[in-house]
């Protein structure tokens, strides 16, 4: 079955246009209900939580509605990071945890991201089994009245997660005497972030903590980084730390202001954990938009590099099928299996800290791993059609693998959360990628109208 609702991270789109309206909402509730709720004879219970996106007072309640109308008791804790989500479906013996955010997008958006009681992302069969039930949900049998289920908030899930989080730092380590930027997004961490930092004893500078139900990564986050560096820089401050909307994800800059992407970091991590005896797999797995650079860093200290499609659900994954502990994405998502269940950006964070701590080098040393290969990326909005499609198109993709030949690589694929077409090059000649590149997009964008 074609997928309707569901993406590769949820469902997602434009708040109050379908698919992301209350009404879609309240049949989800119902449907993941119904999968969860018909196993044993005990009480059923839901985790819900969400970023500060206006809408999110809409969602809440349909999906609310959908879960308490076949049976389900609903757990509210109010704006959380995703992973905290995760961790409190599993800490709460839950048979689901839901995320109500659209990440990294402005706040016109929202989406919902669905968990097992293990804590991971749906798989994609027991998605398509709830996608059915949205497009017809006559088989669904609702709740007697004295069996409809109940809902209440948690007062204290916030302060779950603080401690949960504090828990994956070394308790011989602090973080006294570093300066640290944390931009929040105005998103889901906009409290527990700059909590964790200062009660490991940061000096804590915080951006982003202001949310209006508009401002969510807006000008701020993990996806525009520029005021934080700058604010870096004028404080004088050791490193930045930007997540985004939901917190699952993290980048970081220097004490000069200079982004490290996910890839730096997760070869910081793999390393360090590596000479620690606490790898697992034989390296660490990634998406196929991983940076040369890193995989040539790996295999330098005997690491594999295992890429996945894009998006964190696949490399979650092959890390549980293949027994690998440390993954992650080029864009910040990074997974410590270890620790979490699904990307978590404050303890990557936490992770990157203690090994500074016990380095006690300057940011821009220590996280600076390898030279990454030249890489492009660009962006090619488009409506109906496949715009790949074009003959034009695949000549000009074809004519630049031809060009690049073993000096570099071509990814040209559909997002699969925006109407976006990705166009990626890297290579060892920058300025030959980035020909090949703009001929590719130029195509595309003829393609797409």
């Amino acid at each position: 079955m074609t997928r309707k609702y569901f993406g590769t991270d949820g469902i997602r789109g434009t708040a109050n246009k379908e698919p992301m309206t209350a009404e879609i909402a309240l049949k989800v509730g119902k449907s993941a209900g119904k999968k969860f709720a018909g196993r044993g004879d005990f009480r059923h219970r839901v985790v819900i939580g969400k970023d500060t996106r206006l809408s999110g007072y809409m969602v809440e309640p349909a999906l609310t509605a959908g879960f308490t109308s076949v049976g389900m008791d609903v757990i509210l804790v109010g704006p959380l990071p995703t992973p905290a989500i995760a961790m409190l479906t599993r800490s709460l013996r839950a048979d689901l945890g839901v995320m109500i955010s659209a990440s990294h997008n402005s706040f016109e958006d929202n989406g919902i991201k669905l968990f097992g009681p293990d804590g991971y992302k749906l798989s994609d069969e027991v998605e398509k089994s709830i996608e059915a039930d949205l497009i017809d949900d006559s088989n669904i049998v609702l709740a007697e009245p004295a069996m409809l289920g109940r809902a209440q908030r948690l007062e204290d899930a916030r302060g779950r997660y603080i401690e949960f989080a504090k828990s994956s730092f070394p308790r011989n380590q602090l973080l006294k005497g570093l300066k640290i930027v944390v931009d929040c997004a105005n998103g889901a961490a906009y409290k527990v972030a700059p909590t964790v930092l200062w009660e490991l004893e940061a000096d804590v500078i915080s951006m982003g903590v202001a949310p209006n139900g508009f401002n969510i990564n807006d000008g701020c986050g993990s996806t525009s980084t520029e005021a934080m560096c700058k604010r870096v820089v004028e404080e004088g401050a050791d490193l930045g730390i930007a997540l985004d909307g939901d917190a699952d994800r993290l980048l970081i800059c220097d004490e000069n202001g200079r982004l490290v992407d996910g890839d730096q970091l997760m070869a910081l991590i793999a390393r360090t954990w590596q000479s620690r005896e606490k790898l697992r797999g034989g390296g660490i797995v990634s998406t196929v938009m991983s940076n040369m650079g890193l995989e040539k860093f790996l295999q330098g200290h005997g690491l594999t590099l295992a890429r996945t499609n894009v998006g964190d659900r696949y490399v979650v994954e092959h890390m549980r099928q293949h027994g690998f502990n440390v993954g992650g994405e080029q864009s910040g998502h990074i997974v410590l299996s270890d620790y979490s269940t699904t990307g978590d950006g404050l303890i990557a964070a936490l992770q990157i800290l203690s090994v500074i701590v016990e380095k006690g080098g300057k940011v821009s040393e220590v996280c600076h791993n390898f030279d990454p290969w030249p890489q492009i990326l660009k962006n090619v909005r488009y409506g109906a059609g496949d715009p790949l499609a074009g003959s034009a198109v695949q000549k000009a993709i074809r004519d630049g693998e031809i060009r690049l030949g073993s000096e570099g690589r071509l990814l040209i694929r559909k997002s699969g959360t925006e109407p976006l077409i990705r166009v990626m090059g890297e290579g060892t000649n920058d300025s030959l990628v980035n020909e090949i590149v703009d001929n590719i997009v130029n195509e595309v964008a003829a393609s797409a109208g």
